[in-house]
């Protein structure tokens, strides 16, 4: 008999947790997930998308999906290598000039005529540039 250990909205969700059960040597099975993918609407009306696991596993596997394992990731999450233009930081990441005001005439005219760039903003000094240009 298998027992529902969590729901989940979307299914990429209950399969990572399926693959961190199975990495445990923990039985997991994902069910509703057809359902869910041909009518997404359904997800909450049929409690979500459920992880099952045989009856026996189910104290193991709400220990293992209840680790806190942010740290880990945050471990091997890479650092930006690129540096603010204006102060020299490397607290940076990508940010797209131009898509505010892109969004502002698209809503005014319906076609947007601005183009969007790449840049970085810097979390140190705040400042917003385009990826690899020096201020002036």
């Amino acid at each position: 008999m298998l027992i529902t250990v969590a729901r989940y909205s979307l299914p990429y969700e209950a399969h990572l947790a399926r693959a961190r059960l199975e990495a445990e040597d923990i039985p997991a099975f994902v069910m509703d997930e057809h359902t869910i993918n041909m009518q997404w609407l359904y997800s909450n009306a049929l409690g979500g998308v459920r992880l099952q696991v045989p009856q026996g596993f189910e104290a193991d596997a709400a220990a293992v999906l209840a680790e806190n394992r942010e740290p880990d990731l945050e471990d091997l999450e890479p650092t930006s290598s690129t540096r603010c233009p204006y102060c020299g930081s490397c607290d940076t990441h990508y940010h797209q000039i131009g898509r505010r005001c892109a969004f502002l005439v698209f809503l005014g005219i319906q076609f947007p005529l601005f183009p969007v760039r790449a840049g970085i903003r810097c979390e140190s000094c705040g400042q917003i540039s385009e990826t690899g240009n020096n201020p002036s």
